[in-house]
């Protein structure tokens, strides 16, 4: 049973008198760092210290309730905590110099295993496993006797970084988030967004353990056995931290454990709450496709216009699908057709035009739970020493749009053997998951009986390393996205057999009237210290069907119908686990067929990227259900036995899928880079707007030019990287065309003459958005950088709104962003997210422009918009929106917010890491990279 004080003042006095008093949560745990600090045994490590990794802000995650309020006091922060984000942050400045014997001022070492000179502490849990944690990071290194003891290990130790996020988590898997850590907006809304994904019951959650040892043979038995090993070590430490007053002080900022009696409890961990974490992990890194019913919605605005046929023609230039400009993954030709148009379309299920409405899920709303008038807050009492606490959580634990919101996960450049120094692969990769303090990811390093291997794990389902190196192999991935989910209209019914109403809960199923299932949670929550909103509650509801989740109601024909979501990875989640223990195990893993193999067993929408010291991999992963015949996956389909997914089996939400050999893939293609861009020839995109323009172009332009001069490093791959990652996509790769335009006749108006002045000083000298030196906190060519952030939107509603119409204007703005630029509100974290440049216009601006000016276009647009496709008229357009943009002052193009005063167009960009737990961190520069990264050359091979 969870504890509440009720009794906040009480919380607060005693959270003040651990300020004062200073050590009562900080006592060390009994059995922690009591062994004599000796060197880690190292495994056979072929890497030659070629190998390095980082992971901002640092390897602490967990801070005690003394730690919380030093921090936001006097500024303070626990060892380790933060010691990973200044030298991520001096990246972006010191890239230009960077030669291989600098690359570890910028990463850590990852070579297996702890020097003896090294260890800073040494921790035994129990007898068969040693937990080492080195001096530089305190990540730990876990070396266990037997496979048990090492799961137990890497349980003990996850706990010990990050049991707070752990916990969070397993909360928001389970759509109970505002009773945890409280009813602020943004995790109202979170919740919200996942219940309407995930809505698992415990029955749901048992049933994929249950799936993994039906269908999983030994290796599913294993990682079971694993998991609950893991999961015992978890509650060991918990146990250990709760009875020695060590445990995250969060617990008692939102009042689980009293802080002067030490009751309450933190809940011991189960293995559905691994699946609830599993289906949170997979929620926002391996999903793809959806939106169908959004799409569809812009299709009959464009027919409305234009006419079924050249509406249609319209329609699908946008929708570019399978675009022949588009920056590729896999480029030696060979095509992977997956999920493109069909001939001819069959089952396409249309709504009527203004039939659609969203899904409620919010019912019976109280007290907080009811939107508020602005600035409306219920305040918790408390002392003064406690100002510096009070309300810590009242923003939310966690970003509001965390799953609504599209997201990448980026990137990878590897380049073949035949084109390095040192005749290897060498490969620069990482996930881009985002910037939390602590850290969504946690570094570890574990070795025992059938595992070797360091890298990443996801908080709470790190039984593995799920992304890092092997003894001799080290791998990486990039988010898909590719189309595993699809929309259903599901046609209504009434049980007597009357007229359904479009809110009918009954839907046909092979004839059959069957009722839907009623998926619900109740939450409730009270003002804490740390959460001061008032207390709320509510309850969330979602109808399930055979054919998925209910997202929209409608009519198709003037008939009732419900639209379903129905995602091929629902209740499979978990089943990656068995491709995530292949992957680090030496005796699976050992070239690059056996890593293709391993991949294969992970159903997430993921690319695969792998190098040894002879081969360098890809491989696309993902559950890709196999269609029938003539369905459109970019629009509803009827909900029929004719436009199921072949042999589907609603009972598992199983179909048949297609084969390893069509799913993307190579093995020493002479480069690879992938930035969430197009994987290859014929394998359709999921969204809208993977075209000309991408920012995976930022990265192909760089390895190429690397491979064809050859002699290829570590540091130079790096630089191409962290170059890429200072680099506006706009100003590299639409300004020149926007250039041509506008210089296609003199420019009398010496105000626009100067701003164009400036945009091309800005794009000779390589369109960055980089310091003038490091900590300047100060844009070399500023004005430029805010010219173009202030034009853009305006240029592309002046090239585009006039000749599209208002409506379908909106609709495909709905369908695509116009911008995703550093200082945008977008990303895993909102805003101050890093990540950039993922979706926006470009490729439509960079078409149109380039068909007006008379040059090829493959794939272009159906019909020439800017200026009504004459280019006198498109420059008339564009230089009357760059007046309008020059004339902004920085206070409104960058107008500030809680972090950031109006007008400071660095600290606009700058990355933030976003309070998960108690702690702050000073702000980072703007770069556009992966959270965490790897630099890797093999020099040996077992």
């Amino acid at each position: 049973m969870r504890f509440r004080t009720g009794k906040l003042t009480r919380v607060a006095v005693a959270a003040a008198a651990v300020l004062v008093l200073g050590a009562t949560f900080a006592a060390p745990l009994p059995q922690e760092a009591q062994a004599a600090p000796t060197a880690a045994q190292a495994a056979t490590d072929y890497c030659g210290g070629q190998c390095s990794d980082i992971l901002p802000p640092g390897a602490t995650g967990n801070a005690t309730l003394a730690d919380i309020l030093a921090n936001r006091v006097f500024g303070t922060r626990p060892a380790h905590s933060a010691d990973q984000l200044g030298p991520y942050n001096d990246l972006a400045q010191g890239y230009p110099t960077l030669t291989d014997d600098k690359l570890n001022t910028f990463f850590n070492d990852s070579s297996f295993g702890v020097p003896a000179d090294q260890v800073e502490s040494v921790t035994k849990p129990r007898d068969d496993v040693t937990i080492t944690r080195d001096k530089k990071t305190g990540v730990p290194h876990i070396q266990g006797t037997t496979r048990e003891g090492t799961e137990f290990g890497a349980g003990f130790a996850a706990a010990q970084d990050r049991l707070w996020l752990m916990d969070l988590f397993r909360h928001v898997g389970r759509g109970e988030l505002t009773s945890f850590a409280g009813g602020a907006a943004s995790n109202q809304g979170l919740e919200q967004d996942f219940f309407r994904q995930a809505p698992y019951t415990e029955a749901d959650y048992q049933a994929q353990i249950d799936y993994i040892l039906a269908t999983g043979g030994e290796r599913g038995k294993q990682a079971l056995a694993d998991a609950q090993a893991y999961v015992d070590g978890i509650n060991a430490y918990a146990k250990k931290a709760k009875d020695a007053r060590n445990f995250p002080g969060e617990y008692v900022l939102t009042g689980h454990i009293d802080a002067i009696t030490n009751a309450g409890e933190i809940q011991p961990f189960k293995l559905t709450d691994l699946i609830a974490l599993a289906s949170v992990v997979g929620a926002l890194f391996g999903n793809g496709g959806g939106g169908e019913v959004e799409g569809a919605l812009s299709l009959l605005a464009a027919q409305q216009k234009y006419g079924l046929e050249e509406g249609t023609k319209v329609w699908e230039s946008f929708r570019q699908r399978n675009d022949p400009e588009a920056v590729l993954t896999v480029r030696d030709g060979k095509g992977f057709p997956y999920a493109d148009k069909p001939a001819s379309p069959k089952g396409t299920a249309l709504p009527d035009r203004g039939s659609v409405s969203s899904e409620q899920l919010v019912y019976d709303r109280e007290g907080s739970a009811t939107p508020a008038k602005a600035g409306a807050r219920t305040r918790v009492k408390a002392p003064a020493k406690l100002d510096k606490l009070r309300g810590i959580y009242d923003d939310g634990v966690l970003p509001r749009d965390l799953f609504s919101r599209k997201k990448g996960m980026s990137n990878a450049l590897v380049v073949s053997g035949k084109y390095t120094a040192g005749g290897h692969p060498v490969a620069v990769f990482g996930p881009q998951t985002g910037y939390f303090a602590p850290q969504l990811l946690m570094l570890q390093e574990l070795q025992g009986p059938g595992i070797s291997a360091r890298g990443a794990s996801f908080a709470g389902v790190g039984m593995y390393v799920q992304l890092g190196r092997g003894q001799d192999y080290a791998w990486s991935a990039t988010t898909s996205a590719q189309d595993v989910t699809d929309t259903y209209a599901v046609e209504l019914c009434s049980p007597d057999g009357s007229a359904p109403s479009k809110d009918a809960t009954y839907y046909r199923y092979h004839g059959d009237c069957l009722p839907m299932d009623k998926l619900e949670r109740r939450n409730a929550w009270k003002p804490t210290v740390a959460d001061s909103t008032a207390a709320g509650s509510y309850r969330m509801q979602v109808y399930r069907t055979k054919y998925g989740l209910v997202t929209h109601r409608a009519t198709v024909g003037g008939k009732p119908v419900a639209y379903t979501s129905l995602r091929a990875t629902y209740r499979h989640e978990a089943d990656s686990i068995i491709g995530f223990q292949m992957l680090n195990d030496p005796g699976y893993v050992t070239d690059a067929k056996s890593f293709q193999s391993a991949a294969q067993h992970i159903n997430y929408t993921f690319n695969w990227f792998y190098a040894d010291s002879r081969q360098a991999a890809y491989y696309n992963s993902g559950l890709n259900m196999r269609r029938a015949d003539g369905v459109d996956p970019s629009l509803p389909v009827k909900a029929e036995q004719a436009y199921e997914w072949r042999d589907f089996d609603p009972a598992h939400n199983t179909a048949a899928y297609t084969p390893p050999a069509e799913h993307p893939q190579s093995i020493d293609q002479d480069y690879y880079i992938s930035w969430n861009n197009k994987l290859a020839k014929d394998y359709s995109a999921a969204g809208f707007g993977n075209g000309s323009v991408h920012r995976g172009n930022l990265l192909d332009d760089r390895v190429r030019a690397l491979v064809k001069k050859g002699g290829v490093t570590r540091a130079a791959l790096t630089r191409a990287m962290a170059e890429a990652a200072v680099t506006d996509l706009r100003g590299e790769d639409v300004l020149p065309e926007l250039l041509k335009v506008l210089r296609s006749k003199p420019i009398d108006d010496p105000a626009l003459a100067t701003a164009v002045q400036r945009l091309e000083s800005w794009q000779a000298a390589g369109s960055q958005r980089r310091e003038t030196s490091g900590g300047s906190k100060t844009y070399g060519h500023a004005d430029a950088v805010r010219i173009m952030d202030a034009w853009w939107p305006l240029l592309v509603e002046a090239e585009f709104k006039p000749g599209l119409g208002g409506e379908l204007y909106d609709a495909l703005r709905t369908n695509l962003s116009v911008d995703e630029a550093p200082s945008a509100g977008h990303g895993p974290t909102g805003s101050h997210a890093g990540s950039s440049f993922q979706y926006g216009w470009w490729s439509y601006v960079d078409k149109d422009l380039r068909a007006v000016l008379g040059e090829d276009v493959k794939g272009p647009l159906a019909k020439r918009y800017c200026g009504g496709g004459e280019l006198s008229a498109c420059r008339d357009a564009l230089l009357s929106s760059l007046k309008q943009a020059a004339a902004k002052p920085a206070t409104e193009v960058y107008p500030g917010d809680d972090n950031c005063a109006a007008g400071d167009q660095w600290c606009a960009d700058s990355i933030i890491q976003r309070t998960v737990g108690g702690l702050t961190h000073d702000k980072i520069s703007w770069q556009n990279r992966p959270t965490f990264q790897q630099v890797v050359e093999f020099a040996r091979h077992r």
